[in-house]
């Protein structure tokens, strides 16, 4: 095509692409104004009432979270260099309000070694707390914290000697520093043994599956009417943290504890003023029982005639060895000081004794020990 006639066709190269972008805007626009227009919210359907086992759990937590509480605590340490004093965080852990006087109980590991002890309550209030008093044994202690008695609301006390494998149960506490959390589950088992921090046997703990995490230490477990029945104290896990296998101090233990150590300051450990065997001693030489090695001048032992092991001649005299307490088998010191639990200073009780062959049963006042 000649220059001249393409000159003469611009004009109608200019009217094409002007359509062309006339048709592609229009497009656009259409495409845009379907973009524009909002889809309408899908509608909501109607929840209905909650079922009643997630009212329950609802009601639990509404009345009993405001009775749990968050411990911190710190630890004060000196700089070697300049000789500063700091305090450094130690741990959290969990708590709950014992009454409306101030009184807090925890485990003992979650405040043990501590220089200051801090309670923050449901209400976000910070309180610095004093020890009443501990049970290392048992794994318990009481705080005192002085908060107005308005702000704080006892837990029910319900019983841990009528529980039943498969009861529902709750756990409040502060798992990793997560404050009111709650976490359900059943009692998985009962009558189990876990170690307390000075390694004494701590006898019928709760065995529960509802998840129980560091921090959950010193928290209520409860039963499905609310009622303490436990203060959670440890779980079973190679990784730290829940694989459903958590333990309870059992509540009936805590009530008699906790009553000690708020009147006493301490808590009151029945039992018989002598020294006993350690236990690796006693297997070595094969006994089957708890060997007396010495017995308090004075005291209610020595007037029941309990004899304790002596020197003689060529050797040792093994004292008595003790195998019964009121005819329940004792075959280790746990076992022992396990049945002294089950009653007061003041009872009386019978221990079948090993005397050389002869089987011989003392009638003994129990005593306050250490």
């Amino acid at each position: 095509m000649a220059p001249s006639d393409r000159k003469r066709w611009y004009p109608v190269y200019l009217v094409f692409f002007a359509f062309v972008i006339y048709l592609l805007g229009g497009l656009g626009n259409q495409e845009k104004k379907g973009r524009d227009q909002k889809e309408p919210p899908r509608p909501v359907m109607a929840r209905g009432d909650v079922a009643q086992d997630e009212r329950t759990a609802i009601e639990i937590f509404n009345q009993s979270a405001g009775s749990v509480v968050y411990i911190t605590t710190t630890e004060i340490r000196r700089d070697l260099f300049n000789f500063n004093i700091y305090e450094i965080p130690q741990g959290t852990g969990s708590g709950l309000l014992w009454d409306n006087k101030g009184r807090v109980v925890t485990n003992f590991h979650v405040i043990n070694d501590a220089s200051r002890i801090q309670v923050t309550l449901s209400d976000h209030s910070t309180w610095t707390a004093k020890m009443v008093g501990a049970a290392p044994e048992k794994d318990l202690a009481v705080l005192f914290i002085e908060a107005p008695a308005a702000s704080l609301t006892p837990l029910p006390i319900g019983r841990s000697d009528t529980l039943q494998v498969g009861q529902k149960v709750f756990a409040i506490g502060n798992p990793f520093g997560l404050d009111q959390t709650m976490t359900a589950g059943i009692v998985s088992a009962l009558g189990r043994e876990i170690e307390s921090v000075n390694g004494r046997t701590i006898r019928n703990a709760i065995q529960t599956d509802a998840a129980i995490n560091p921090g959950n230490s010193g928290g209520p477990l409860l039963d499905s009417a609310g009622r303490l029945i436990g203060v959670n104290a440890a779980i079973y896990s190679p990784s730290g943290a829940s694989a459903g296998i958590g333990f309870a101090v059992p509540v009936n233990t805590v009530n008699r504890v906790v009553t000690e150590i708020i009147r006493y300051g301490k808590a009151i450990q029945p039992g018989i003023r002598a020294t006993f065997a350690h236990e690796r001693i006693s297997r070595r030489l094969g006994l089957d029982g708890v060997l007396v090695l010495n017995v308090t001048p004075g005291s209610s032992a020595a007037t029941a005639g309990m004899k304790g092991t002596r020197r003689v001649r060529g050797g040792l005299e093994l004292g008595d060895i003790i195998v019964s307490v009121n005819a329940t088998t004792i075959t280790t010191y746990d076992d022992l000081m396990a049945e002294f639990d089950r009653f007061q200073v003041g009872d009386h009780v019978t221990l079948g004794v090993m005397r050389g062959k002869e089987q011989v049963r003392l009638t003994v006042l129990l005593e306050e020990v250490e």
